[in-house]
């Protein structure tokens, strides 16, 4: 049995989730001088000691790789080398697919959440973006556009550092841009090859410092930057965010903090929050006079559901039914290929920063009768990778022999690999969305979220465009591609639903209370003390990563907070 503390204090704003939106909530909320208080489920964290970016593999057992490695370490799925605390599978917080759907959700418990460890490309949404039903029939617009989200942006950019280059596509918008890295040999053949096609290969926008801000130093491709970022030149809500705004005095972090429920008064008002301390098993009770939930999209939408009431018998701000509808991730895709003309080449450090120093955004915007609607980005992979334990599996996979002449091959053949990742849109249908399992609970007691998932035609006819797209720039570049030259599944090989780690939806804003759960600045419609500021609001999800869409609503939103404190007006 949970025995209940109930604290006395009142809270000004109670932020739950300490991720993109919830970082910036907090970051924005304490400059302005409002006392903030940030519960986060897992952890605190100690990048000097959780980021592993300068470890060297022969310097840990089984170089932090295989069963026995994660047995070793206690960490499952991502092993050793993931930035701490992510995982698809948590021991005792299960959740549950619906017969006949595929559905994989990732989850990070650590301060900072998916943000130490995402890949940081930061990119705008577009015009049409926030207008999709006005663009073409399908979807439906937001209540905001992208006039009234850009000044967001701009601040977003400026604070957190994006790099990239100034290009004047509509479906790529152009920000506040720090200079962009140089490319890479790899990237440079395929842009040539991709040119041929009639199809632009630009400098990436992403949030990595190529030049000192707010005292973070530049990144000098001092270690593997997937693993973390001890000098905070990567972008994460943890480092850039939180710990910074502990130095104003107004923020209380409590971690560990598992939130099992929102409490309200008879009049429908949220008056507090009910959490239990994972490592002790006592449940606490403390009152807010707001709160904020930022636990991610899927788990902001299991939170509201579980929150039950009198005046709230569906979940809380859920009397339109829409909470945990409209459940999207983006569309993956991927292929590879073997480009000879890299072969012989003189080895050298091509890591630059994490990720891809070019990228393809989309080119067909205009182009009549697609046999799909929206469109994808591509993402480039390759150069000379840290060799890992199974790096150059692959390699023996493809070629006979041993000793001597397989070294002799996999030499060769180093670095002669690229990868073409496409991140397209997913129109939201009805028949993917999440909902509380009545049969289960989590080890807290809390019940877990069960999750429905269908792709449309529109999606799978776009992952075999990607194919084909793919198919000719490693042709183009004299490359063959490796794996199967058809996706024979009827899918098209498209990615399993939330494989992607771009969920979003959930709890989607909306002018009429009829039809969304939140207002234009994610206000509930129902619970005007009650904000969401994580992805859940958003009501489409484009060929663009979320996260810098997230801190700029964020941002938004946190500055309505701000305002309507002051007048009184919650």
């Amino acid at each position: 049995m949970f025995q209940v503390k109930r604290s006395a204090p009142v809270h000004d704003v109670v932020v739950i989730g300490s991720g993109a939106g919830g970082g910036t909530v907090v970051q924005v909320l304490t400059a302005l001088g409002v006392k903030v208080t940030l519960l986060e489920a897992g952890p605190m964290l100690n990048p000097a000691k959780d980021f592993k970016e300068h470890v060297w593999p022969h310097q840990v057992p089984h170089r932090g790789a295989g069963a026995d490695a994660e047995q070793y370490f206690g960490r499952k799925n991502w092993g050793y080398w993931s930035a701490p605390n992510c995982a698809w599978d948590i021991e005792g917080e299960p959740y549950t697919v619906a017969p006949g759907s595929q559905f994989q959700w990732h989850r990070s418990r650590i301060l900072g959440g998916r943000t130490n460890h995402y890949g940081r490309i930061s990119l705008r949404f577009s015009d049409y973006d926030f207008a999709p039903y006005s663009f073409d029939g399908l979807g439906t617009d937001w209540p905001v556009r992208y006039d009234e989200v850009a000044p967001y942006y701009d601040k977003a950019e400026r604070f957190i550092g994006i790099c990239g280059t100034k290009e004047g596509i509509r479906s790529a918008p152009d920000g506040q841009f720090l200079p962009a890295p140089a490319p890479r040999v790899h990237e440079v053949l395929m842009q040539k090859s991709a040119a041929k096609l009639g199809i632009r290969v630009i400098p990436s926008r992403m949030a990595i410092l190529t030049k000192p801000v707010n005292g973070r130093p530049a990144c000098h491709y001092c270690g593997q930057c997937g693993r973390g970022c001890i000098t905070a030149s990567n972008y994460s809500s943890s480092q850039v965010q939180i710990l910074p705004a502990l130095k104003s005095g107004k923020l209380n972090i409590i971690a560990n903090a598992m939130v099992r429920e929102l409490l309200t008064d008879a009049t429908g008002k949220v008056t507090g929050v009910s959490y239990i301390d994972t490592r002790t098993r006592q449940e606490t009770q403390i009152r807010a006079r707001i709160v904020v939930v930022a636990a991610s999209a899927c788990e902001s939408a299991r939170l509201l559901l579980n929150s039950k009431s009198s005046r709230h018998p569906n979940g809380l701000s859920n009397s339109s039914g829409v909470v945990g509808r409209y459940l999207t991730d983006t569309v993956g895709y991927g292929l590879s290929g073997y480009i000879p003309y890299l072969e012989g080449m003189p080895k050298y450090n091509s890591d630059g920063y994490s990720g891809g120093h070019l990228y393809i955004p989309w080119w067909e915007l205009d182009k009549k009768n697609k046999e799909f609607p929206r469109g994808y980005h591509v993402e480039l992979g390759g150069g000379y990778g840290m060799p890992l334990l199974g790096s150059h599996a692959g390699v023996a996979r493809r070629v006979e022999g041993y000793g001597a002449s397989l070294k002799e091959t996999i030499l060769k053949e180093y670095g002669c690999v690229v990868g073409l990742s496409g991140r397209g849109e997913m129109i939201p249908n009805e028949h993917s969305y999440c909902e509380i399992d009545p049969n289960v609970t989590d080890r807290f007691g809390i019940p877990v979220l069960r999750f429905h998932f269908r792709w449309s035609e529109h999606e799978i006819k776009q992952a075999k465009h990607m194919h084909r797209t793919f198919v000719d720039i490693i042709e183009g570049m004299g490359g063959r591609v490796l794996g199967l030259r058809n996706p024979e599944r009827e899918d098209g090989g498209i990615s399993m639903g939330g494989s992607i780690i771009h969920e979003l939806g959930t709890v989607r804003m909306g002018n009429d209370a009829r039809s969304s759960a939140l207002n234009a600045f994610m206000q509930s419609h129902e619970v005007k003390n009650l904000f969401v500021a994580d992805a859940a609001p958003f009501v489409s999800n484009p060929d663009k990563n979320p996260t810098l869409t997230i801190c700029a609503m964020a941002w938004r939103t946190s500055d309505y907070i701000a305002e309507e404190m002051r007048k009184g007006n919650v």
